[in-house]
């Protein structure tokens, strides 16, 4: 199973766990690979012009079989090259930020954007990622202009998040969680209508000029296989 992103990453986990289960299931080891870069596409291809024997699937996400197929020119067909097997996952994500950033929720966050325009970097899993299309809502809703820093996955760019040298970014609640727990960084907001029972204590982002980042982004995890190959049961 090829994982498009780096390790850490929620597609990352999300196949780990499969693949634990598929082992199980079908008495023979199952290999996730990461093959990060060009937000999805690469590993994307490579399952795309991988053997036809069934051996081969991607871990794919809104990023690779959505985005990409209008951003990049893509050697195949992100629809008529694959075909869906399961929706394994969806989840929100958070708006979390290093903690040398002078504000403790999502008004002040902003208030400082305005007060501080092109100052601050968010960083992004890629250009056309649900990270980088956030930051875009986020300029709009908000009338606030900051600098976006494109990265091979969400994990190196929290990593410089919790090093400072970038102020933030919109992530999955799995990979934020464990900085968040360590008072690494500090999370403003989910992007979701509730709260997640995962951080109960991390509020909604609410605030009116933020409605359109209220929804459950694009966060789906979908297995899939070259087009022309048997299926697993088969």
């Amino acid at each position: 199973m090829v994982v498009p992103f780096p390790p850490g990453a929620v597609a990352d986990i999300v196949a780990r766990v499969v693949a634990d289960g598929m082992q199980a299931r079908l008495s023979q080891p199952v290999i996730v690979e990461n093959a990060a870069g060009a937000d999805g596409s690469i590993a994307t291809g490579r399952v795309a012009h991988a053997t036809p024997d069934g051996y081969t699937l991607v871990a794919g996400l809104w990023n690779t079989h959505v985005a990409n197929s209008v951003i990049y020119a893509l050697q195949y067909d992100v629809v008529t090259d694959f075909e869906p097997i399961a929706l394994l996952a969806d989840a929100p994500m958070l708006l979390v930020v290093n903690k040398a950033v002078p504000a403790g929720n999502l008004n002040e966050f902003i208030a400082w954007l305005k007060a501080n325009p092109d100052k601050a970097t968010l960083g992004t899993a890629g250009a056309g990622s649900p990270p980088h299309l956030l930051g875009v809502l986020l300029q709009k809703e908000t009338g606030t202009q900051f600098k976006l820093v494109h990265y091979r996955g969400g994990t190196p760019a929290m990593q410089d998040i919790v090093g400072g040298h970038i102020d933030g970014i919109f992530i999955s609640v799995t990979a934020a969680l464990p900085q968040i727990a360590s008072g690494t960084v500090k999370a403003l907001g989910v992007t979701a209508k509730k709260r997640t029972p995962a951080a109960p204590e991390i509020p909604t982002m609410t605030r009116r000029d933020c409605t359109n980042s209220i929804s459950r982004y694009g966060r789906g995890c979908l297995p899939l296989r070259a087009h022309n190959e048997p299926s697993l049961t088969g």
